[in-house]
């Protein structure tokens, strides 16, 4: 039988998801859950991580590389979101520097990216080098968890489609799918 890893708001009463997950273990992966979950929060500075389409170029964090290559009206690439080591002032906002009008594609790069695009191209596949290279530890980890019973991954978003750009991704999304595919091909 498959495991059973599901994504679940973080906003949601703990009761409530243990009355409808008995059992489950209740792992918080955002930037405000204990060690070592905290890890997988996309603003976690993790330190060293390819920017895509940029060679030799890295970045802190997931989030400081999604936030650091988008382009508004009055603003461009960000190198100094993309290194920044705190898990804070990582969001670039529309309210602060106008409409958003893409991903560059590399920090040099001339073209921008769509929405949707910029998730396959850069955060999909940041994050994914992220547990590939610097969460095994973590991955190992849940992965036995996911053995043995149930796991309900706590994240703010809960969006887990790539292509559904109505909300933001949900990185848990992304974490529940690596560790089905990974158990998927041990079994």
């Amino acid at each position: 039988m498959p495991p059973q890893i599901r994504v679940q708001s973080r906003h949601t009463a703990r009761e409530k998801i243990e009355r409808k997950n008995p059992g489950a273990a209740i792992i918080d992966v955002t930037s405000r859950g204990p060690e070592p979950w905290v890890r997988f929060s996309p603003f976690f500075p993790l330190g060293e991580l390819p920017v895509p389409f940029s060679p030799g170029r890295v970045g802190a964090s997931v989030e400081g590389i999604w936030q650091g290559l988008k382009v508004f009206e009055s603003a461009d690439v960000d190198l100094e979101v993309m290194a920044r080591t705190t898990m804070r002032r990582l969001k670039r906002t529309v309210r602060r520097y106008g409409r958003c009008l893409g991903h560059r594609r590399g920090v040099d790069g001339e073209s921008l990216l769509g929405y949707v695009e910029a998730r396959h191209a850069i955060y999909v596949p940041t994050y994914r080098w992220a547990l590939d290279n610097r969460l095994q530890d973590e991955v190992a980890a849940l992965e036995a968890i996911a053995r043995e019973r149930p796991v309900v991954l706590l994240d703010y978003e809960t969006n887990c489609d790539v292509d559904d750009p109505r909300k933001p991704l949900s990185h848990a999304g992304l974490v529940a799918a690596y560790i089905r595919e990974r158990l998927a091909a041990a079994a």
